[in-house]
């Protein structure tokens, strides 16, 4: 019998990330990765100031610190990165697949990311996703913010805690999600509906909120997946919010149904 294709690429992506590493830094972001045992960690440099910082989440972290030189700090990080004397090599976290993460009551609340490439931005979304309890942020594997140290050390620590999945196709997620019950409520500013509205109509089903990148929106597509677009009414013609304020907005909306 053959595999469905998001099986296989489910299968693809595990290999994948089975082989990649990425380089979290921060006190923050190190932090909450050592204190995680669902992280595997491979590699810790820490300055001796950071490491006497970080004493007892080394201690949970069982892996050796290497202590280094605060001017010759040596991790292959981008230039102008704020590492505070502390990087981690990881790899990156499996969380498993929509049905396992999604599968929830009535009032469970899902973010659908279309193309958002910012980490900070993605950051910042995982961070309100965690404050109002969904169940996950879902982004394409392609074109979307991957897990790297900028966006763990924007997520202040809701990485290690909050899922961020990443699927080979948001439009066949979203139609998984549907299977599960979820309402898709997509947000475009140019849409007839206001928020309040749409998710009233909601009541008794889980909510997947689908946002799309600042300036292209939501992709025709994802548009045409989604069961009703929405705006966050604004008060003023030229008020917008980007994406990752609009997600918060959005998420508190759909906990207040």
């Amino acid at each position: 019998m053959k595999k469905p294709a998001w099986v296989i690429e489910k299968e693809r992506s595990r290999r994948a990330a089975a082989t990649e590493t990425v380089w979290l830094f921060g006190l923050h972001a190190v932090r909450d990765a050592l204190e995680n045992p669902a992280r595997e960690k491979l590699r810790l440099v820490v300055t001796k100031n950071a490491a006497d910082k970080l004493g007892p989440a080394i201690a949970a972290g069982g892996v050796e610190p290497e202590i280094a030189d605060p001017r010759k700090f040596p991790v292959p990080l981008d230039p102008g990165s704020v590492h505070q004397g502390a990087a981690l090599e990881v790899r990156a976290l499996d969380w498993g697949d929509i049905e396992t993460c999604c599968l929830a009551g009535p009032e469970a609340v899902v973010v659908l990311l279309d193309r958002v490439t910012d980490p900070h931005n993605v950051g910042a979304v995982l961070r309100s996703a965690e404050v109002f309890g969904a169940q996950a942020v879902i982004a394409p594997a392609r074109h979307a913010a991957p897990e790297t140290g900028a966006l763990a050390k924007s997520a202040s620590g809701a990485l290690e805690r909050q899922p961020y999945l990443r699927v080979g196709n948001l439009a066949e997620a979203m139609e998984r999600l549907r299977g599960l019950g979820y309402a898709l409520v997509g947000l475009a500013g140019e849409a007839p509906l206001d928020l309040p509205e749409a998710l009233a109509a909601t009541r008794g089903r889980p909510v997947a909120l689908v946002l799309g990148a600042e300036g292209p929106g939501l992709r025709d597509k994802t548009r045409d997946t989604c069961d009703v677009l929405a705006r966050i009414p604004a008060a003023g013609a030229f008020g917008s919010l980007n994406v990752s304020n609009a997600a918060a907005v959005a998420l508190y909306a759909a906990k207040r149904r």
